[in-house]
């Protein structure tokens, strides 16, 4: 862990300026390392205010005072070799320029273009990687006042199947439903319904199995719904709920395909170069 925060500390240092104006701010000094007023440039955002910026230096110069007292201690306690760095710092040197031409490449080359046939090949080929963890439903519900008068127009609304009844719903949940949800085709986990309506029950999948049509209250509200699908925990995942994930995983399926592509493509052509030799 020392050495980590000593190859952190050092690339910080070389990265500052040696040689500073006589003239220049001195802000803290640790043993012969000096900060200075051009070291806090960028540190504090436009538009601070005077109380959070003056807050923000004082943090900084804190904690530079903090990492120098410690880089000291320890430079005064381990020998040179543990404090040569030279090869650790060239292998993190060569991972940056290969994962950024990777990037580069991938930005480049990378076809993003995802087929719905390619998604649903993906998933009806890997329906192991689609469990559900969770017991989702697709339903319909409307909150309503306690002693509403609208009740019997809402349950009939919500119940019925008919495009009339469904557009006469949307219109009377905006003028006097406390609050609804009717976008029936997608899935809600039986969790986040229960935040929402106060249903009991020690079995959802006894209770999604037996019920459609469920109407419970609390000391305010009524509530009515509709369960129009239901899927159990453990069970396959709909393909409508995984869609974005599949495209995902497709995606860096190509990406890795890309890059290992790459690095095999550069190692042949550098053979063929007579640019490669095992002794």
């Amino acid at each position: 862990m020392l050495k980590k925060i000593l190859i952190v500390l050092m690339v910080l240092l070389t990265s500052c300026t040696f040689f500073k104006k006589k003239t220049e701010r001195v802000l803290a000094r640790v043993h012969d390392q000096y900060l200075y007023e051009s070291d806090l440039k960028g540190i504090i955002p436009p538009g601070t205010t005077h109380k959070d910026s003056i807050s923000l230096a004082k943090n900084f110069i804190d904690n530079w005072v903090r990492q120098q007292v410690v880089i000291y201690q320890a430079s005064n306690n381990l020998t040179k070799d543990q404090m040569d760095f030279s090869r650790q710092l060239e292998n993190y040197k060569n991972s940056l320029i290969i994962y950024e031409y990777e990037n580069e490449l991938v930005k480049q080359k990378l076809d993003t273009l995802v087929t719905d046939e390619e998604i649903e090949d993906y998933y009806n080929s890997n329906p192991q990687n689609f469990q559900l963890k969770d017991d989702i439903v697709q339903l319909q519900y409307v909150k309503l006042p306690k002693g509403s008068k609208a009740v019997g127009e809402f349950r009939k609304f919500l119940m019925s199947d008919d495009p009339a009844a469904k557009t006469r719903l949307a219109a009377e949940c905006e003028k006097k439903a406390a609050d609804y949800f009717l976008d029936d085709q997608n899935w809600l986990t039986f969790s986040e319904l229960l935040l929402q309506i106060p249903i009991k029950t020690y079995n959802q999948e006894e209770f999604l199995k037996n019920r459609r049509e469920v109407e419970v209250q609390d000391s305010a509200y009524l509530y009515l719904v509709r369960i129009k699908d239901f899927k159990i925990k453990e069970s396959i995942s709909p393909l409508s709920l995984e869609k974005g994930r599949v495209r995902d995983i497709i995606l860096n399926k190509r990406k890795i395909e890309l890059i290992n592509k790459m690095h095999d493509d550069v190692l042949q052509k550098a053979i063929r170069e007579n640019k490669v030799k095992v002794y």
